[in-house]
């Protein structure tokens, strides 16, 4: 995985050093003897490639000098710079050469990328185990939405037969107070009606002589509650004498009597408890 980061790089430095090596022999070679131009383009392609050397020994050990660090920067400078100046002093071709004096500051760019790429690189084993995590993250999340859409759908679902159930139960009042506003109608046309008085007169007058008939509808409309007569609250029972009646009672036929059937005749005696106290002496004694 790291080729893909370090051939560029390669290749980039390969190129910068050559660049630089012809640049230097052709713009010195001008102004002095080309073995001395050769031996100061060696120099700064020298320079530059032992202080990455020593760099990627540093890396390789887990270590990092700043010193060395830029060292190299500089000797990258150096070279950008070079190539600059022959390009501003270069006649008819100057934008060709600026064009490619960046490739020693561009190949110091790419070594320190493949850095970090190497301090940053996983084992295939921990690439495998966050895959997987991030696998059964999608999966928990895909199963939580799939949750809650049907959920949602269930939902909707059962408020649609809510409603409908509504609208039908509304219908239904509807018709039927419309059915007794028109029965009630049709008993007070005919309460009100002069021959139903004399009707009601020719029988009433024969079963009791003197009594006229008073014919009143019913009342249908809200009622006021009635309060519940009061009871008069006999003496709390004792476990011991609960667990006795229930006894009795349960035992009064063969074979015994259930639960229900015991308390039904134990409150249809007069007797009172409550159904935790009930229940607790019936489990007491069954």
């Amino acid at each position: 995985m790291s080729a893909k980061t370090v051939l560029p790089a390669v290749a980039m430095t390969a190129v910068s050093m050559v660049l630089t090596l012809a640049v230097v022999v052709m713009w010195l070679g001008t102004a002095m003897p080309w073995p001395v131009a050769l031996v100061v383009g060696l120099g700064i392609d020298g320079g530059w490639l032992a202080t990455l050397a020593y760099e990627r020994r540093l890396a390789a050990q887990g270590d990092h000098s700043r010193v060395v660090t830029g060292v190299g920067w500089c000797f990258g400078l150096i070279a950008t710079g070079v190539l600059v100046a022959h390009a501003v002093t270069a006649e008819g071709s100057t934008g060709a050469w600026l064009a490619v004096a960046w490739l020693p500051i561009a190949a110091k760019a790419l070594w320190l990328v493949h850095g970090l790429w190497e301090r940053t690189a996983l084992t295939p084993t921990a690439l495998g185990a966050i895959r997987g995590i991030q696998q059964e993250a999608r999966d928990e999340a895909a199963v939580a939405r799939a949750r809650l859409r049907a959920e949602a759908s269930t939902e909707e679902t059962r408020l649609t037969a809510v409603t409908e159930a509504g609208a039908r139960v509304a219908r239904v009042q509807a018709k039927t107070a419309e059915t007794l506003s028109e029965a009630w109608s049709t008993l007070e046309t005919a309460r009100k009606g002069e021959e139903t008085g004399r009707a009601l007169t020719s029988v009433t007058t024969r079963v009791t002589p003197g009594v006229t008939p008073c014919w009143e509808l019913p009342v249908w409309g809200p009622t006021d509650p009635v309060a519940a007569l009061p009871l008069e609250a006999g003496p709390a029972l004792t476990d011991e004498a609960l667990d006795a009646l229930v006894d009795e009672i349960r035992h009064s036929e063969t074979p015994a009597l259930s639960y229900r059937e015991m308390a039904a005749r134990f409150r249809a005696a007069g007797h009172s408890a409550s159904e935790v106290r009930l229940r607790a002496s019936w489990k007491r004694v069954a």
